[in-house]
């Protein structure tokens, strides 16, 4: 039977009846104190399936009990893109290893395409990227096996990019796993092409994977060790190293660490500054503004929603590169997110409204969005939050 109440209440309940304290608890899955408390407190939701399996087995309680709905639905449950079969097909396939030839092609028309798939993920065109990237791995594999000489660098810079944007991609979409393999790929293309700041690139993708997976210490590992290390102050160089410190500190921000997750966040400004526009070099989308964006995304993932709302009113999209509408849905993600902080529903569904109208693909891939839209479900005011219902089956929660 299934406790009543908000998933936070009711890990309060089981943790109480085993008689662990919050820091107990939090320690046994490898998580803060202080983040245990924002959970049993509502401020903030548990995001990730992993941890929730963690909770659960502690407290000698199972998935369904503590989120309250089927297994199917708990957090992180998602559909599946199509097209994701075929990439994992894709990354299965070696060329000369008893997989059927594949063309290798033209390696312009291969680059092109590589920026397509980029700019359809960078644009929260999810279902084109996927439907693009598994005759592009293929292709990009064989080019690389067939080419030679001075080509070959170059063949292998495409590579890597091709592996980044299946790492982002399947990232977003929720295997942890496979995005880990295809950034893997591209880091050992960076290698291959003796291309240390393409490699930066690629190790922000192997922190994602990490991130995705719930590995905390291997992602922040990768991410800090690698931008402490880049050594590249040209603009691409700056991208990614300032790429790396934002994803360093929403890890911190993961484990509430408020000071690490503020100076990783300055450190980031500073080489905005240094690159000085709102650029998207490596596809990274790097620059001031989503700087700005990721402060929000760190208060709120810290639970101070009044600061992350303050910041969010602050923040003008619209120097941001055309084509990044999945950035400019993060910030009403995320200020969303702070609203249900405290349980303001019908500001949370305006900014999922409007991250909608910006980036509709964007919702129904977000693990966030989708336990904020079950959450705001189970203590539902229809009169209140009349827009919930066809934005939650818009979103693929309700059927």
């Amino acid at each position: 039977m299934v406790t009543e109440g908000p998933i936070g209440e009711r890990i309060r309940i089981y943790r109480r009846r085993r008689g662990l304290s919050q820091r107990e608890l939090a320690e046994l899955v490898a998580r803060s104190e202080s983040w245990l408390s924002q959970v049993e407190r509502g401020i903030r939701s548990v995001d990730r399936l992993s941890v929730l399996i963690d909770i659960a087995r502690v407290l000698k309680t199972d998935v369904e009990t503590l989120a309250g709905h089927r297994f199917a639905l708990a957090p992180n449950g998602q559909p599946e893109l199509d097209g994701l079969e075929e990439i994992r097909s894709a990354l299965s396939a070696y060329p000369g290893l008893g997989v059927s030839a594949v063309s290798a092609g033209n390696l312009d028309e291969i680059t092109r395409m590589t920026g397509e798939v980029h700019r359809r993920y960078q644009s929260a065109d999810y279902g084109a990227a996927a439907g693009i990237l598994p005759s592009l791995v293929t292709s990009v594999d064989a080019i690389v096996a067939e080419t030679g000489g001075d080509e070959r660098r170059r063949a292998l810079s495409v590579q890597n990019q091709v592996y980044i944007a299946a790492a982002k991609l399947v990232t977003k979409i929720g295997d942890g796993q496979l995005a880990w393999v295809a950034a893997d790929r591209a880091v050992t293309a960076a290698m291959r092409a003796e291309a240390p700041t393409l490699g930066a690139g690629a190790a922000y993708q192997v922190a994602c994977a990490f991130l995705k997976l719930d590995q905390l210490d291997r992602a922040e590992h990768v991410a800090m060790t690698t931008a402490e290390q880049l050594d590249d102050d040209g603009p691409l160089g700056l991208s990614y190293q300032g790429a790396l410190f934002l994803i360093g500190s929403v890890i911190a921000g993961r484990r509430s660490d408020h000071a690490e997750a503020t100076d990783r966040l300055r450190r980031a400004q500073y080489l905005a500054d240094a690159l000085g526009e709102d650029g998207n070099y490596g596809w990274t989308a790097f620059g001031p503004t989503n700087v700005a964006i990721h402060r929000v995304s760190a208060a709120a993932e810290l639970g101070d929603a009044k600061h992350a709302i303050t910041l969010a009113e602050g923040i003008d999209t619209q120097g941001l590169p055309e084509g990044l509408s999945s950035r400019r849905a993060q910030v009403h993600i995320d200020t969303a997110w702070a609203y249900s902080q405290h349980r303001e529903d019908a500001a949370v569904v305006v900014n999922l409204m409007e991250a909608e109208r910006v980036a509709p693909q964007a919702l129904r891939y977000n693990v966030i969005v989708r336990e904020l839209l079950r959450e705001m479900l189970k203590r539902e005011r229809r009169s209140a939050t009349p827009g919930l219902r066809p934005l939650a089956q818009r979103a693929g929660v309700l059927s």
